[in-house]
């Protein structure tokens, strides 16, 4: 079947506003394996909606040659309410200025509603089993109500992708290395898919909390396995991953080209594309837990003086950057440092030079967990 391209309309928030989601279909829907990538989920993060233009022209010329043999689905641009949020001519694409909630948090969890319906409809085909599920989440997600246009867009882009096999979500750091956040259930799985991107960090995570996008789509698969698993096969049948496209200011195209063609060289190799994809490349690193990140809070407001580079390994209690305050009397006194709790990768920084008091200065990947790191791994 020929790509096609529809406008998904999202309903209006104020009067005489509209706004849709732009969706590129390539294969037969329904023919499997089935590929959903996003991205521009956070409005404000450009480098995604970039390597998507790529990879859509790659994509179209798959099509026209015939070697799409799966389905795939790339949303280009996921967020249009947030990319209509400028505010004296900066945007401000991540969270939702009119509702204050983070665009890529508060997914549905579906599991509550689908598992008491799966009760008689699951046995011991572990492929009828995945159907199945995939049936119960999309009849659930199609009973949710959306009472606000951001809740609508939730519920378009996940209808989109929850019964997909691959789902990549694009997004991108302040100031960083190319890096993937992966559910710990799906790994080492997914070590092809870091390999092939050149990931330079991997954090895993079963439940980060707040319910990001990728772990909407990926979660139910191990949340039902604990509840079903003794019974009946549950297999991990979405690989979702958040893939981190370095920084917001790398926005190249020959940057976003190769990256568009390690996507589709990953595509290739997991039967969706036709194409010989090459050997993945070596592994760039080791994954680690997301609660083993260290990020290094800013505890009084002041200059950002960065002591250590993106990309260093640093050491347990060195200091990673130091808080100066310009106005103090005696600046021997001025600068308050920011000492690592972990050894690891510095893998993350903030771009912007002033602080404010509680704000995440940077961050880096330890391989054990911190105590303290239980709930809400991710930055709001």
């Amino acid at each position: 079947m020929a790509k096609s391209t529809v406008a998904l309309p999202l309903p209006a928030q104020h009067l005489g506003t509209a706004r849709h989601v732009t969706v590129h279909r390539y294969g037969t829907p329904g023919a499997r394996p089935k590929a959903y990538v996003q991205a521009g989920l956070h409005a404000d993060e450009i480098p995604g909606m970039l390597v998507a233009h790529h990879l859509i022209a790659r994509l179209d010329e798959a099509d026209r040659s015939g070697a799409i043999r799966g389905e795939v689905i790339v949303v280009p641009v996921a967020n249009p309410i947030g990319l209509d949020q400028y505010l004296a001519g900066r945007l401000h694409g991540r969270s939702s200025l009119e509702h204050g909630q983070n665009f890529n948090r508060g997914f549905a969890d579906l599991v509550e509603t689908v598992a008491p319906r799966l009760e008689g409809r699951l046995g011991g085909d572990a492929a009828g089993n995945v159907a199945a599920i995939r049936a119960a989440l999309l009849e659930a997600l199609g009973e949710t109500r959306s009472g606000s246009d951001v809740q609508a867009l939730r519920r378009t882009l996940l209808t989109l992708a929850i019964d997909a096999d691959i789902v990549l979500d694009l997004h991108c750091d302040l100031e960083s290395l190319m890096h993937m956040y992966v559910s710990d259930d799906l790994w080492p799985g997914a070590a092809d898919l870091a390999a092939q991107l050149g990931c330079r960090a991997v954090m895993l995570a079963g439940d980060s909390g707040g319910d990001p996008f990728d772990e909407a789509c990926s979660m139910p698969w191990w949340k039902l396995r604990l509840r079903f698993g003794e019974r009946f096969p549950v297999p991990s049948a979405c690989l979702s991953a958040t893939v981190e496209l370095r920084g917001k200011s790398d926005v190249q195209d020959g940057t976003a080209a190769s990256d568009a063609d390690n996507i589709l060289r990953f595509l290739q190799r997991r039967g969706l594309v036709a194409g010989a994809p090459g050997p993945v490349p070596p592994a760039r690193c080791a994954a680690t837990p997301l609660s083993g990140v260290d990020r290094l809070i800013a505890p009084l407001p002041g200059i950002v003086a960065f002591r250590r580079e993106i990309g260093d390994l640093v050491r347990k209690g060195e200091v990673v950057a130091e808080i100066v305050d310009p106005t103090a009397e005696d600046p021997r006194a001025a600068r308050t440092p920011l000492v690592s709790r972990t050894a690891g990768l510095l893998w993350s920084r903030t771009q912007m030079k002033m602080a404010a008091a509680g704000e995440t200065v940077a961050a880096v990947a330890g391989t054990l967990p911190l105590s303290d790191r239980t709930w809400s791994l991710l930055v709001d």
